[in-house]
C-alpha cells in the first residue's frame, strides 16, 4: 500500500510539474508574441509639435550643383595623407587650407564666423547665434586620410577624384572629406542667403585624426576648455546609412553612433637563453609565445551582447524585421544568448558581441641556426562597452597563464560613455529628425562604433557625442573604408550637403517637443 501511495504521489508531482512548465511556456510565448507585434520604440517625437525653424529652402541650382561637385573633387585631389603622428603631408595640409578659403569665401568673410588655425593645420570655426542663452553644439570632421596606392587595384587613381558611373572615386570620399566639405558648403549656402542662427555652434576640422588627433582635436578641446565652453552635443563621423547590409531588415537603416569601443594594444614578450639550433630546448621563445597567442585566439573574450548600445540598435529596428527575426529582436530579454551565438560566427557581427582580440604583429629571430633569445607579439583589442580596460588586461593574464610571458600595455583607453538617445535627447532627436526629413524611408537607430574618432577627445566638454554622416553604404561598400576603391555617389554627396544645411536650421529650436503620448494625458 505504501509503495502505491509513493508512486501516486510521484505521478501527481510529475503531472503538476509538466502542467506548470507548459503553462509557464505558454504564458512566456504569449507575452513574447504580444510584445513582437506591439513593440516599436521609434514613435518618439514624430507626432510631437515641433517648432518651425526651417525658413531657408535647401534647393540647389544647376550651377551650385556643378560648383559644389568641383569643390569636392578639388578637396579629394589634395593628398592630405597621415602616415604616423610625425609623418604628415604638411604641404598638402597647407594647400588644403588655401582651398577652403578659395571655395568658401562667405564662411571666411562673414562677421558671424570666427576662424582660427589650431595646431598649425587644424581649423576651428565659431559661428555666433542670435540667442546667447542657447547652449552651443559642435560639428566635427577631419581633413587627413590614410595612405592609398593605385597598385593595390584601384579602378581610378586614389587622388584623381575621377567620375565613374555616377561615383567619385578617391581617398577621403567617405573618410572624411565628404563631411569636411559638406559642412562648410552647407554653411556657405546658408550665409549667402542671409542666415543668422539662433543657436551658436562650432565646427572643428582636425588634421591628424587618422593618427590619434593629438595635435588637432586635442588642441581644439584645450582651446575651448580655456574659454569655458560647454557643448550641448557633438556630431562627428562614425556610422552611416546601411542599405542591404543588415540581413533580414526591411529597408535601409541610419545608425547614429552613441558610443565607441575602447582600445588596447598589448605586447607579449618572452626572453630565453640563446644557443645553437642543433641543440634546442623543448620550447623556444617563439614556441612559448606562439602557445600564448594560440590560447588567446582559442579563448575569446566573453559574449556581452545585450549589455551595451547594440541592444538599442536591434530594439529600434525590431519592427522592421520579418518573422522569426522580429520575434527574437523584440524579445532580446529572452533571445540575447541565442542571437549572440549566431552573430559571433561572422567577424563583422562578432565585433558587436564582445571585446575582439587581434594578433597583429609578431617579431622574433635573427638567423636560421640561432635560437632566438627574444620574441614579441602585439595584440590589438577593441573593448566592448560593458567591459573596462583593466578587466580586459586581467582576462588576458588569466588566459595566457604563463609566467614566462611578460605582458605590457602599450596604450589603451576605456570604452567611451554611452550618449543619451531617449525622447528628450536633444542632439539625437535633431539628427534623427534631419535624417528622416531627407530620407523618409530610412529607419533610425542608435549604434556602436567599433573604430575610434576624434570625438573621443571631447568627452570632458559635452554630455553627448554622436557619430554619424549620411553616407550611403550598400553591400561591399564598408570594405572600401580605408580600402581599395573608396567612393561616394554624386547624388549622395549632394544629400550630405542638404543634410548639414537642414541640421543647422533644425538646431535652432529652443527645446524638443513633449513626446506625443504625454500631450494627451488626462
Amino acid at each position: 500500500m505504501t509503495g502505491r501511495n509513493t508512486q501516486w504521489k510521484l505521478f501527481t508531482f510529475l503531472k503538476v510539474l509538466v502542467l506548470s512548465l507548459t503553462l509557464s511556456l505558454t504564458v512566456l510565448f504569449l507575452v513574447a508574441t504580444v510584445r513582437t507585434f506591439t513593440f516599436d520604440v521609434n514613435a518618439g517625437l514624430q507626432l510631437g509639435k515641433w517648432e518651425n525653424t526651417i525658413s531657408i529652402s535647401p534647393h540647389i541650382s544647376p550651377q551650385q550643383r556643378k560648383d559644389l561637385l568641383e569643390n569636392f573633387k578639388a578637396a579629394i585631389q589634395i593628398p592630405t595623407v597621415s602616415n604616423t603622428e610625425t609623418d604628415l603631408n604638411t604641404d598638402a595640409l597647407r594647400e588644403f587650407a588655401v582651398l577652403l578659403r578659395r571655395v568658401f569665401p562667405k564662411v571666411f568673410s562673414s562677421s558671424l564666423v570666427k576662424h582660427e588655425v589650431v595646431g598649425n593645420y587644424s581649423h576651428l570655426f565659431s559661428v555666433s547665434g542670435s540667442e546667447a542663452d542657447l547652449e552651443p553644439y559642435m560639428l566635427l570632421a577631419h581633413i587627413d586620410v590614410v595612405p592609398a596606392d593605385e597598385a593595390d587595384g584601384w579602378d581610378a587613381p586614389p587622388f584623381s577624384a575621377q567620375e565613374l558611373n555616377g561615383f567619385i572615386y578617391g581617398r577621403g570620399t567617405i573618410d572624411d572629406k565628404q563631411s569636411v566639405m559638406g559642412i562648410l558648403q552647407a554653411l556657405e549656402y546658408l550665409l549667402e542667403r542671409g542666415y543668422t542662427p539662433r543657436r551658436s555652434f562650432y565646427i572643428g576640422l582636425g588634421h591628424d585624426e587618422e593618427v590619434n588627433g593629438m595635435q588637432g582635436a586635442v588642441n581644439i578641446v584645450k582651446l575651448l576648455k580655456s574659454r569655458g565652453v560647454k557643448l550641448l552635443y557633438v556630431l562627428d563621423e562614425g556610422l552611416a546609412v546601411l542599405d542591404g547590409i543588415i540581413n533580414g531588415l526591411d529597408g535601409p537603416a541610419a545608425l547614429i553612433g552613441v558610443s565607441e569601443k575602447g582600445q588596447a594594444t598589448v605586447k607579449l614578450s618572452v626572453n630565453a637563453a640563446p644557443g645553437h639550433s642543433s641543440m634546442p630546448p623543448r620550447e623556444t621563445s617563439i614556441g612559448i609565445l606562439a602557445s600564448a597567442v594560440k590560447r588567446l585566439e582559442d579563448n575569446p573574450m566573453p559574449r556581452l551582447f545585450g549589455y551595451g548600445p547594440e541592444r538599442g540598435t536591434f530594439e529600434h529596428l525590431a519592427h522592421k524585421f520579418g518573422l522569426p527575426l522580429r520575434f527574437m529582436m523584440s524579445n532580446l530579454w529572452l533571445f540575447s544568448p541565442l542571437i549572440s551565438r549566431v552573430m559571433e560566427q561572422k567577424p563583422d557581427m562578432n565585433a558587436f558581441v564582445r571585446t575582439t582580440t587581434a594578433v597583429t604583429m609578431f617579431n622574433a629571430g635573427v638567423k636560421v641556426n640561432v635560437l632566438p633569445p627574444y620574441a614579441e607579439g602585439f595584440v590589438n583589442l577593441r573593448i566592448h562597452s560593458a567591459q573596462t580596460l583593466q578587466e580586459v588586461l586581467d582576462l588576458i593574464k588569466s588566459i595566457v597563464a604563463d609566467e614566462r610571458v611578460k605582458l605590457d600595455l602599450v596604450n589603451g583607453f576605456d570604452p567611451l560613455p554611452i550618449s543619451s538617445y531617449d525622447e528628450q535627447s536633444f542632439g539625437y532627436q535633431i539628427i534623427k529628425k534631419t535624417v528622416q526629413g531627407i530620407f523618409p524611408q530610412v529607419n533610425v537607430a542608435p549604434g556602436i562604433c567599433v573604430g575610434n574618432t576624434d570625438s573621443r577627445h571631447y568627452k570632458d566638454i559635452t554630455r553627448d557625442i554622436y557619430r554619424f554622416a549620411p553616407s550611403w553604404f550598400k553591400p561591399g561598400d564598408p570594405q572600401r573604408f580605408h580600402g581599395v576603391n573608396e567612393r561616394i555617389s554624386i547624388k549622395n554627396y549632394e544629400e550630405l550637403v542638404v543634410f548639414y544645411f537642414q541640421l543647422m536650421q533644425n538646431n535652432d529650436i529652443r527645446k524638443l517637443p513633449l513626446p506625443h503620448s504625454s500631450q494627451h494625458e488626462l
